[in-house]
């Protein structure tokens, strides 16, 4: 390898770095405030976060489904348990109570999923995910993160008004790594998202310098059940299945959106060592109080936006994550990354997501009454995601993370309709219809 691929494949994998850390480590925080952890093991999670994060990659990199695609702690499962730990007073549970039942259940689900992965679920669960469904998947997924990036841009993250000078710098952002897309040259446009990260931090610190806070340098990174001494709940251990269960779409999804960027085919055996990895790891994350993992569907605008698909800059990004994780110091300078910097260059990564979604729809053709099963599904999931969660304190505890998620409802609603209807028949009936009307 020549000077120059070397240089590019560092840069490219240190660009994964800035990557796996925005979407790391605002989980860890909001998860140690839901159980009332201490600074100390909130800043030891977030250790455990990043090093494992490495690690999870790296395994799915060369053992499981072979793909560039970041293994982090799923977005499914943090809104689940932030859920379910915002209702634990209601329940008369306390939270390191619920903490120590949601560990056990975590732990069995991913048992289960190592179980049925090992016997070929992701067969079944392919057969499912039509072109349709990976759409829905795709718009859903993509109305729910950029509505999360916008408030951060904004400076809503942090308080209830719009912040002018946040707002200002994340429209500058925005504009920048847009035009290093659309206009930059080849190499610029490769690493968009590290130069726009890096522009952002330096416009920070010149313009907005924080105080210094004490750095927390005595961590306990190998703390078992930290979220609360373990205890058997059954109605905990059944949120954690179901839980479970409807996160395998990730695995599918990530992996059937990536095949078609390198005219790639997936063999039934990455499919099986992808679910057993991502079972393994709900386990350790049970066991060390993180959320459970599974592959990133938001890897795909990533990947999109850099046009690298190469293995090796992950592998080397996951490796630098992890040196993040074992040295404190680090995990500290890191964490001033600004979070409105961070969620305006992912603003423009993730708007890739929607290019995906209208892709799997070519070739499909839409009528009046077929227009229901991607419709349906889309625009119920963005009705559910504008609905406060507090207003389904009514539901009952086990099913309301399901229930009050826009993203899974969207999800099942879309599986259920493309299996159980043929539209295919539907749409030739119409055109008999239609062919009647013409010729009387």
């Amino acid at each position: 390898m020549n000077q120059k691929s070397s240089s590019t494949v560092f840069f490219a994998g240190l660009q994964w770095l800035f990557f796996m850390f925005a979407n790391t480590v605002v989980i860890p925080l909001t998860i140690g405030d839901a159980f009332d952890l201490s600074s100390i093991e909130v800043a030891s999670a977030l250790q455990r976060s990043f090093i494992y994060t490495g690690i999870a990659c790296i395994l799915q990199a060369l053992i499981g489904h072979k793909y560039p695609l970041m293994e982090g702690q799923s977005g499914l499962w943090w809104g689940a348990i932030l859920s379910i730990s915002a209702s634990a007073s209601s329940a008369g549970i306390t939270v390191s109570e619920l903490g120590g039942g949601l560990a056990i259940g975590i732990i069995l689900s991913g048992i289960l999923l190592m179980v049925l992965g090992a016997l070929g679920m992701g067969n079944v669960l392919n057969r499912m995910f039509t072109p349709v469904v990976m759409s829905t998947v795709l718009f859903l997924l993509a109305a729910q993160l950029i509505g999360i990036f916008t408030k951060g841009m904004l400076g809503l993250a942090t308080g209830d008004q719009i912040h002018l000078p946040t707002a200002g710098i994340s429209i500058v952002l925005i504009l920048l790594v847009i035009w290093i897309n659309v206009k930059g040259p080849g190499v610029l446009r490769n690493f968009s998202i590290l130069i726009g990260i890096v522009t952002g931090w330096i416009i920070y610190v010149i313009f907005f310098p924080t105080p210094s806070t004490e750095a927390i340098t005595s961590t306990k990174v190998f703390n078992l059940f930290p979220w609360g001494t373990p205890t058997f709940s059954l109605g905990l251990i059944i949120f954690a299945v179901m839980t479970g269960l409807v996160n395998t779409t990730n695995t599918i999804a990530a992996i059937k959106g990536f095949e078609p960027m390198v005219k790639a085919t997936t063999t039934d055996k990455q499919f099986r060592k992808s679910f057993v990895l991502t079972g393994m790891n709900s386990i350790v994350s049970g066991a060390f109080g993180m959320v459970p993992y599974a592959p990133y569907v938001s890897s795909l605008g990533f990947l999109q936006s850099t046009l690298i698909f190469d293995r090796l800059p992950m592998i080397i990004g996951a490796v630098m994550f992890m040196v993040l994780g074992l040295v404190p110091s680090l995990s500290n300078l890191f964490s001033t990354l600004p979070v409105s910097v961070g969620n305006a260059v992912l603003f423009v990564a993730y708007l890739q997501l929607f290019s995906g979604a209208i892709s799997n729809l070519k070739g499909i053709n839409f009528t009046p009454k077929t227009i229901y099963r991607i419709a349906a599904p889309v625009l119920l999931g963005i009705a559910i995601m504008n609905i406060p969660v507090d207003m389904f304190a009514s539901i009952p505890i086990l099913v309301r993370p399901l229930l009050s998620s826009g993203l899974l409802m969207g999800i099942l609603l879309a599986v259920l309709l493309e299996n159980t209807i043929n539209w295919s028949k539907l749409e030739q009936v119409e055109k008999s219809i239609k062919k009647e009307k013409k010729v009387s």
